[in-house]
């Protein structure tokens, strides 16, 4: 299930958990620890869309992040980081790498300067990674935000951060594959 259009969201609670596993890597990113937190809720649960279906993961996620446990920020964290470094050259989800290919698109194609701003973000965040919806981003805006960020130094705000990026990234990837028909 890489490509081509997702299952009607009605169908997902009848798939298999291998299937709505890969719903999961398809929109999200390939992580055992999504499939362990929201493969069920993908059963138990019906969707009217897939943004109701990736809202309520996000929620999962939230609760996550406003969780005083310690497992479940770290949890949180290797979600998180299932997300491929901005500038990084060995990207393997085909998805992340048409979309960060803007990013080197017109410009210098130097990721130096991502890889060493990713690098301040994880030493100044431990456990995080640097997440945001491209979408059209030019290279100095991405470079002022994760500055801005960086600076800003609320690691509440970038948790929630990376979650809001997180769905905002899987609702376009839902939206450019699209849906079959519910009636096939």
């Amino acid at each position: 299930m890489t490509s081509g259009p997702l299952p009607a969201v009605t169908t997902v609670p009848r798939l298999c958990t291998e299937e709505r596993a890969a719903i999961l890597d398809r929109l999200f990113e390939p992580c055992i620890p999504l499939h362990t937190l929201s493969v069920s809720l993908l059963h138990d649960e019906t969707f009217e869309s897939y943004d109701d279906l990736i809202n309520s993961i996000g929620v999962q996620l939230t609760e996550l992040a406003e969780s005083s446990s310690r497992s479940d920020s770290e949890w949180l964290h290797s979600i998180l980081a299932a997300h491929p470094r901005l500038g990084e050259s060995n990207v393997k989800s085909s998805q992340s790498r048409s979309e960060q290919a803007q990013l080197s698109m017109g410009e210098d194609s130097s990721d130096q300067s991502l890889l060493q701003l990713n690098a301040l973000y994880e030493q100044t965040f431990p456990g995080l990674r640097y997440i945001v919806f491209v979408n059209g981003k030019s290279r100095p805006a991405i470079v002022d935000d994760i500055k801005m960020r960086i600076e800003r130094r609320d690691a509440v705000a970038e948790r929630n951060a990376g979650i809001k990026a997180m769905c905002e990234i899987a609702a376009d990837r839902a939206r450019k594959a699209g849906v079959e028909d519910a009636s096939r």
